[in-house]
């Protein structure tokens, strides 16, 4: 699990967390639950869901 993993990072450093996740991700089988803010983040992911007051809206 990670809460805002990219949160106070710089772009070059924001990349290498996502390719730390993504090796964990591909080559341990792990499943990773991760919730940000960041789009450019998410949008890299195979899958998310957007939450609004609580509460799943897509």
């Amino acid at each position: 699990m990670g809460d805002e993993p990219t949160g106070n990072l710089d772009s070059h450093n924001s990349e290498n967390v996502f390719n730390i996740f993504k090796t964990l991700s591909e080559e341990a089988g792990l499943s990773l639950l991760i919730v940000t803010h960041d789009e450019d983040f998410a949008k890299r992911t195979h899958r998310i869901i957007t939450m609004e007051d609580g509460k799943i809206i897509s």
